[in-house]
């Protein structure tokens, strides 16, 4: 536990832990008492270090083409408008339900399939969205309603489309670090190259083959995508042991008990005593209660470090940014006594106790490998690592150790008995993480969710009415097609500018977003104001280039907010509130053309939408430094305890 700002800093063993006074203990008497080290042995953190490279090039190859896939079929989805509406006599904005339906639910899918790849990898949560995804394209092909085609395409396709996009975006992270920023711009790049790609192959099979052929040709091309998840090949965790045997420059991780001194003991007993009591899920909300854990509550394999004495603090000077617990919790079945002599059974701690495998005595619990990427308070950080403090400060070893949590001892067991449980352990710890909803308790975050809403509601609309208004505007149709493929190339080249703009730190992301935006709203607003070609790509280019900086930046802009350990909790709640926004964006848009007669309608809405969000989120940085202040100010106020 960090003490408050304005203590007094404790000496280097113990200055991550509240340090009573002297009338609170008495250091002689501790001296005397039992040591640790007849009960500690040496431990071996297990860590998994991102290669840089190798199999991860295959991986980014994957991430591409399921990007290029899922975004590249819902981007192109407006050319299904005019044909299903005129075989079943319903309005264009009520079938774009049936694309909105995709586009939100492939979003709100996101903290679930999170959670199902935290326990059972990336490999097999693609795959299973692929099978998904083409299932559902396959039983829209027999759609005899609108209905039918939300709940089968829009609902059921969207969920499978989530667990390609998830993984997609997760993985390529995981495989690097030094070289993250241009393989995650790679990867990302699929939606660009799909939308370009998609959109006059999905207007060419339409005209050619019908609406309901050219949904199955469609279903093939997603079961593709299972070939592209088995690429996605998981990482073995490493101890660190054997990474310092690799790097010169790497400082053993071994607990030294000859170091400890005795408030450190002591320290390390009562902490034992707590979790006894699972004090450390007093404090969680009720829908973490409910789910019985909290990625919050468990601490980095930094913060155990820190419980300890490490020779060179030069390597693990790893700041813990939150307030919470930090115990080491050992495999065997010794017991330990505390400061007063009582015997502390550790087989009786809580089973969300965390672990840190032991040395000489592992058993076949420890030797488990536990994969576990949400375990990573990056896995959600798709720019460079230069960006952040807690990378630059510390060697590469340093770095994945403060920013991995540990898995429990029921995570441990799960994975060792292969149970089969409705809601395994690490799936529920992510869902708690991502769900949280204490974090709508920051002016800062409801404020960029908001605004995160409007933009969804305005993003999806230029994609779906765009070719439909130049058809009633009487331009040349062989420009159709490609109008939507103007705003991939676009966003092809946004993405990559974007990406060499995240590289230097000095650059203020929000600002960026929210100036591009701005473009991109008053652009839109003014779309129709001649539908020449030439004005027409000019358009549908500044709304591609615009749109990048949305994606690409938002990641970057929560962790400038927020801290990087909210990063994890922020893009799931993020993730709903744009999934809930792009359901009804699209169709509210397509209302608005019904009732005027006038397809300039419908942009005008989705321009104001982006404009509106634009302009809300510029006092962001302001909000920001208020609350940052405030919360400094309660810290200063508080007293150790």
């Amino acid at each position: 536990m960090s003490p408050p700002n304005g203590a007094p800093p404790g000496n280097s063993e113990n200055e991550y832990l509240p340090v009573p006074t002297s009338s609170q203990i008495d250091t002689k008497d501790l001296e005397e008492k039992q040591p640790l080290n007849d009960v500690v042995q040496e431990d071996e953190a297990e860590v998994v270090v991102p290669p840089d490279g190798g199999w991860g090039w295959v991986v980014v190859f994957a991430s591409f083409m399921c990007n290029m896939i899922v975004d590249g079929i819902i981007f192109s989805f407006g050319s299904f408008l005019e044909p299903i509406s005129q075989e079943f006599n319903v309005t264009k904005a009520y079938v774009a339900l049936v694309g909105s339906l995709m586009s939100g639910f492939y979003l709100i899918a996101g903290p679930f399939a999170s959670a199902v790849a935290n326990r059972y990898g990336f490999r097999l949560v693609a795959i299973g969205g692929s099978v998904l995804a083409a299932l559902a394209f396959a039983l829209a092909n027999f759609a005899m309603n609108v209905e039918y085609l939300c709940v089968v395409f829009g609902v059921l396709g969207g969920v499978g489309f989530g667990f390609i996009y998830v993984p997609s975006i997760i993985t390529v992270g995981f495989y690097f670090e030094k070289w993250r920023a241009l393989a995650t711009g790679i990867g990302v790049c699929g939606s660009g190259f799909g939308t370009f790609l998609f959109a006059p192959m999905t207007a060419w099979l339409i005209e050619n083959l019908g609406w309901r052929t050219a949904l199955l040709c469609q279903g093939a091309i997603v079961f593709s995508s299972v070939v592209f998840g088995l690429l996605y090949r998981p990482l073995k965790p490493t101890k660190v042991q054997n990474i310092k045997e690799k790097d010169d420059d790497a400082t053993e991780l071994k607990m030294d008990p000859e170091k400890l001194p005795p408030l450190t003991k002591m320290k390390m007993e009562k902490a034992l005593e707590a979790m006894k009591s699972e004090s450390c899920h007093a404090s969680q909300g009720s829908l973490n209660r409910v789910l019985g854990a909290n990625n919050a509550s468990y601490p980095r394999v930094s913060d155990v470090y820190h419980t300890i004495s490490i020779p060179q603090q030069r390597v693990l000077d790893m700041s813990c940014y939150e307030k919470r617990l930090s115990v080491p919790f050992f495999t065997n079945e010794d017991s330990v006594k505390d400061v007063e002599g009582k015997e502390l059974l550790l087989e009786k701690q809580s089973a969300n106790a965390t672990i840190v495998p032991t040395g000489e005595r592992r058993d076949s619990t420890a030797e488990q490998e536990v994969n576990r990427p949400m375990y990573r308070d990056d896995i959600f950080f798709s720019a460079s690592l230069t960006r952040l403090p807690q990378y630059t400060s510390r060697t590469s070893i340093a770095y994945n150790l403060s920013v991995t949590r540990l898995p429990t001892k029921n995570d441990i067991d799960e994975e060792k008995k292969r149970s089969c449980k409705l809601c395994p352990e690490a799936v529920k710890r992510t869902l708690a993480t991502m769900l949280d909803y204490s974090l709508l308790k920051s002016p800062t975050f409801l404020l960029l969710a908001v605004g995160g809403f409007f933009t969804m509601m305005g993003f999806y609309v230029p994609f779906m009415y765009l070719v439909n208004r130049a058809k009633d505007a009487g331009m040349i149709e062989e420009y159709f097609g490609f109008l939507i493929s103007a705003i991939g190339i676009a966003n092809t080249i946004g993405r990559v500018l974007c990406g060499v703009l995240s590289s230097f730190p000095g650059v203020n992301a929000l600002f960026v977003t929210n100036a591009a935006l701005t473009i991109g709203g008053i652009a839109t607003i003014f779309s129709g104001f001649s539908m020449t070609p030439e004005y027409q790509f000019f358009y549908t280019a500044v709304f591609g280039l615009s749109i990048s900086t949305f994606a690409s930046l938002r990641s970057i802009v929560v962790v400038d907010l927020l801290g990087l350990e909210k990063l994890t909790n922020a893009f799931g709640l993020l993730l709903l509130f744009q999934g809930v926004a792009a359901i009804f964006g699209a169709p509210l848009a397509g209302a608005f053309n019904e009732a005027v007669g006038d397809y300039n309608a419908s942009f005008y809405f989705s321009g104001g939408l982006l404009l509106l969000s634009a302009v809300m989120c510029y006092p962001l940085n302001y909000i920001n430094r208020i609350e940052m202040a405030k919360r400094n100010n309660v810290d200063n106020k508080s007293v150790p305890v």
